[in-house]
């Protein structure tokens, strides 16, 4: 069953407040083939990923504690990571803490998130000022290796 398939139809679970947003490639062809590829000819991109350049699609994720998907989108593979969180339709059913990994950092995107009673948290860059976080806030930022689950689970079994 493909992925999308998967997505829309498995149900989709309920915000209880804390959620984990994350990306991850969603790859069609090795490098060395992106000029011969004709599937996705005009749609898929190449882009960057924390493990290397790679020609296809971002699967963006949103899931609560729980580990069940909140809400999902796919974009082009050279689309920002913020992008997706600056569409209202993708965070209708999210609030309270958002937790994300370093490349969600943005202050307008804070901002725009807090004014619709989400609060972005993120661990700091190193050429960042330091800010406050409460001890709670720092132990679950530790526990998005349940996203990474999530993914894993999508990517390799689905």
């Amino acid at each position: 069953m493909p992925m999308t398939l998967f997505l829309k139809t498995c149900c989709l679970g309920d915000c209880n407040g804390t959620s984990f947003i994350d990306s991850t490639p969603v790859k069609v062809c090795k490098n060395k083939r992106i000029h011969n590829h004709k599937v996705f000819k005009g749609i898929a991109t190449t882009g960057r990923s924390t493990m290397g350049w790679f020609h296809g699609f971002k699967l963006h994720i949103i899931i609560n504690d729980k580990g069940e998907i909140l809400n999902f989108t796919i974009t082009q593979a050279n689309v920002d990571d913020r992008q997706p969180l600056k569409q209202e339709r993708f965070l209708d059913k999210v609030f309270g803490k958002l937790f994300a990994d370093k490349g969600y950092i943005g202050k307008n995107l804070m901002q725009m998130l807090f004014i619709d009673g989400v609060q972005l948290i993120t661990s700091l860059r190193d050429n960042t000022k330091n800010s406050l976080m409460t001890m709670s806030d720092k132990i679950l930022l530790r526990k998005r290796s349940v996203i990474e689950t999530v993914n894993d689970e999508l990517k390799n079994i689905y």
